[in-house]
């Protein structure tokens, strides 16, 4: 796979086609046009493409500029890879190319929003980058064309890439999770009692008044299929998830891991206070 910026028409031509592809955006009000991309390209913008062997984009990961309390930041609004390319990697490495070209502009920090109940997303931005979450935001884009949006409102965690930190230099010299990390067993204790009902994870009891170091967050593995076939569910999950971030944020916890078990079946967030992550 080869990485290169993209700067021409026809290349952000080449990313709005992905776009389509990628989210299955039937709203044309949903996709980054051409001419957004290339002013963002010509004042600061990162937009990287992945292409393969036959000189074919699969992939493209797409930030522009940003201050946050007064300090330059980068805010990726999209990664992108089609679907026989994933799990091989590409979004890894996009983000890795992100992060030096945000390094060469002087930016600490890169931020984006992800759906706190895709696991496979929060296992890339915690276990493969290194991000940490204090931010959760309600129906953050409000009604999407995209079906991997529909039936939940879309709420989002705001991931902080601290791209300077050890945590992070860990991550991209090859080191499978972050050091601070101590989740590596299912944990005696979650804040939501879940159980198997019909073949899909229920959200039973929760916990919003625990005092724990350590907090832990079950999610489902396959919350998209939960939004097509049993949208009640899911929707009732996308309340709960919000309910357990928001409480305990607003008590000074940060996410700081996530935990994908694929032999037991199950994902979970670990979180900390922010003193202690």
């Amino acid at each position: 796979m080869e990485y290169q910026d993209l700067t021409s028409l026809e290349e952000f031509r080449s990313v709005v086609e992905l776009e389509k592809q990628v989210w299955e955006y039937t709203d044309a009000e949903d996709v980054v046009p051409v001419p957004i991309l290339a002013v963002n390209v010509k004042r600061g913008g990162i937009l990287i493409g992945a292409f393969d062997e036959s000189r074919e984009m699969v992939g493209f990961v797409y930030s522009l500029p940003g201050v946050r309390r007064g300090q330059l930041t980068q805010w990726s609004h999209m990664l992108g890879v089609i679907e026989h390319h994933r799990s091989a990697g590409i979004g890894k490495e996009l983000k890795f190319q992100q992060r030096v070209r945000a390094l060469q502009m002087g930016v600490d920090l890169i931020e984006w929003t992800f759906d706190p109940l895709q696991a496979m997303n929060a296992h890339l931005n915690f276990c493969k980058l290194g991000v940490i979450v204090s931010e959760y935001k309600e129906n953050i884009y409000g009604e999407s064309s995209s079906p991997l949006h529909s039936g939940t409102p879309t709420d989002r965690l705001i991931a902080e890439w601290w791209v300077r930190t050890d945590r992070v230099e860990q991550l991209v010299a090859g080191s499978e999770r972050p050091a601070n990390s101590k989740a590596a067993v299912v944990p005696n204790e979650f804040l939501n009692e879940t159980e198997v009902v019909d073949g899909w994870l229920a959200c039973k009891d929760v916990n919003l008044q625990s005092g724990s170091t350590e907090l832990h967050l079950e999610i489902p593995r396959d919350f998209s299929n939960m939004q097509v076939q049993v949208p009640e569910l899911a929707k009732h999950w996308r309340m709960t998830v919000r309910e357990l971030f928001k409480t305990y944020f607003s008590q000074g916890y940060l996410a700081v891991d996530f935990v994908l078990d694929r032999v037991a079946g199950r994902g979970w967030y670990v979180l900390r206070r922010s003193e202690e992550r």
